[in-house]
């Protein structure tokens, strides 16, 4: 059997070009050609191009014919569903959750990180949305259906794009705190119900404040990029 080895410079390339889009250096809308690009990246052709399809393949670009690749435009649309499959998911795992007679290794970190005083809180907006992401795994995770943590995690890499924008605002950081240590709390009283109605409403939240936030960012750096700090992209 063969096994098929992937290229480290196209990885990077590919991580690259990706935390470009995520970061809005490249904003949705955004054109470029592969030969602008590659000069951009500092690498051939090669490399680039298997970056370049392995983005289009994950939605993140889009290729024409005699009109090189495109930035997809966000469709929050889509986001709403995989925002909403991810309440579908995580409220299926706090009821089994709920249901174990004792908690496991995982709750019981996720505890430690969440459940502490105000002063001991991190207030970083990157560190806080990592640490987000890492408790809404880790908490399907900890229900033990691999299979759910599988969508899951898929469904979190797709909105990471938007989601960590949620903590550009000093009261979602202690929001999250104080929801994700209530939830916590529920989970260990065992009261399934109270625990989903919660996480319902926080992460709905979440995706309202993330649209809003998106909107405006896009506008802001749309009008702030000038054509001299990105003279490959048009």
């Amino acid at each position: 059997m063969t096994v098929t080895v992937a290229n480290p410079l196209a990885e990077q390339v590919y991580h690259r070009i990706k935390d470009d889009i995520f970061s809005f250096r490249l904003l949705p809308g955004d054109n470029f050609t592969e030969t602008e690009m590659a000069q951009r990246q500092g690498v051939s052709r090669t490399p680039l191009r298997d970056a370049l399809f392995r983005l289009q393949r994950e939605g993140y670009l889009e290729v024409g014919f005699r009109r090189g690749w495109k930035v997809c435009p966000i469709d929050f649309d889509r986001l709403d569903n995989l925002y909403d499959l991810r309440i579908v998911l995580e409220m299926a795992a706090l009821e089994k959750l709920c249901s174990q007679e004792e908690p496991g290794a995982g709750l019981e970190q996720l505890n430690a990180i969440w459940l502490v005083q105000p002063e001991d809180r991190l207030a970083d907006a990157v560190q806080v949305a990592e640490l987000d992401e890492a408790f809404h795994t880790n908490l399907v995770a900890a229900a033990g259906n691999h299979e759910m943590t599988r969508v899951h995690t898929e469904v979190t890499e797709k909105i990471r794009i938007v989601r960590r924008l949620d903590f550009l605002k000093k009261k979602r950081v202690d929001a999250t705190y104080e929801e994700h240590g209530k939830i916590l709390q529920l989970v260990a009283k065992r009261r399934a119900t109270e625990a989903q109605i919660l996480l319902r409403a926080h992460i709905t939240q979440s995706k309202l404040e993330v649209r809003k936030i998106t909107i405006w960012m896009l506008a802001e750096a749309r009008q702030l990029q000038e054509p001299e700090a990105v003279p490959a992209l048009r």
